[in-house]
This record gives structure tokens, C-alpha cells and sequence, in this order.
């Protein structure tokens, strides 16, 4: 989907003047936003294609890391498919078990004393993290049919993105 049909669609649950004046710019540029650029002058680089554009300038991750914690959300990197047909799905599988196994381990481990550090809520944040990752990898390779991406190191002090 594109940026300006993102808006055009959000566009049909709120009102368009609301989101001119809580910006502070005209309803015109507002509705501009949600249609698609052209030569003759309609539509309008949004905010979304600028976001979008600071990020390929940099590519600094923690942007879009950052904009998804605003909604409440997570941000998954897909990996990169390199499709082989060896590929290890019950490694790929033990894998995940393991680590939900180590996940629910720490977890039990710092509930003992009937109180959680912070500390210790970093460690399983981490380890949350990095499980939510290493499946959304999963997953994609389930899709793409291909598991040896699975295999390559990651370095679990980013726990942010997929293994990939």
C-alpha cells in the first residue's frame, strides 16, 4: 500500500480538519497528503514519505524502532531470503522451543523471591525480544521456504531485530 493510501484510509475513521488544525497546517495540504504525486501538481510529499525518507538517509533503525513503540507496537526486521532447498526446519523449531524454554526459565527464576528487579526485567525483556525476532524470522522463512537463513549469528545484545 502506498503512504497516501494509508492516509486516504485513515482519513475515512477521523476528520481531516481535526488533523489540520492539531498540526497546525491547512485542510487543502491535509487532503493533498492522501493523494498520489503527480506532475500536475496534485498530492503532496506527506509525512509518512518524509519519515520514510529520513530513514533511507540514514538508515538508523532506532527511527521506525521508535515510531512503532509510540503506537504500542514492535518493529521486526524480515530477513533477507537467500531460498536453498536444504533447508533445516526442526533445527529452526527446537530452536524456537529452546528459546521460550530459556525465556519461561529466567522468568521463573526471578519470580522466586516473589519480586522482579529491574534487572532482572531487563534480562527478560531481552530474551522476550529476541524470541519475538527469531520467530518473526521463522515465519518468514516458513513463507519463503527457506531455513538456513535460521542458522546465522546474531548478537543478542540487539534484540530489535530477526537473526538476519
Amino acid at each position: 500500500m502506498k503512504s497516501h493510501e494509508v492516509l486516504k484510509s485513515a482519513f475515512e475513521n477521523t476528520s481531516p480538519k481535526s488533523i489540520a488544525a492539531e498540526l497546525g497546517v491547512s485542510l487543502s495540504l491535509v487532503y493533498k497528503w492522501a493523494q498520489e504525486q503527480s506532475d500536475t501538481g496534485s498530492g503532496s510529499r506527506n509525512p509518512l514519505d518524509r519519515i520514510i525518507e529520513i530513514y533511507d538517509h540514514t538508515q538508523h533503525t532506532p527511527i521506525i524502532e521508535w515510531l512503532c513503540e509510540q503506537c504500542d507496537g514492535y518493529y521486526v526486521e524480515n530477513p533477507e531470503s537467500k531460498k536453498e532447498d536444504d533447508y533445516g526446519m526442526l533445527p529452526a523449531t527446537n530452536e524456537i522451543v529452546s528459546q521460550f524454554s530459556a525465556m519461561l526459565q529466567r522468568i521463573s527464576h526471578a519470580a522466586q523471591d516473589n519480586s522482579i528487579t529491574q534487572d532482572e526485567a531487563r534480562q527478560i525483556r531481552l530474551s522476550w525480544d529476541r524470541l519475538k525476532g527469531y520467530t518473526e524470522g521463522f515465519v518468514r522463512c516458513c513463507e519463503q521456504g527457506d531455513f538456513e537463513r535460521m542458522h546465522e549469528e546474531d548478537n543478542p545484545e540487539q534484540p530489535r531485530k530477526t537473526l538476519y
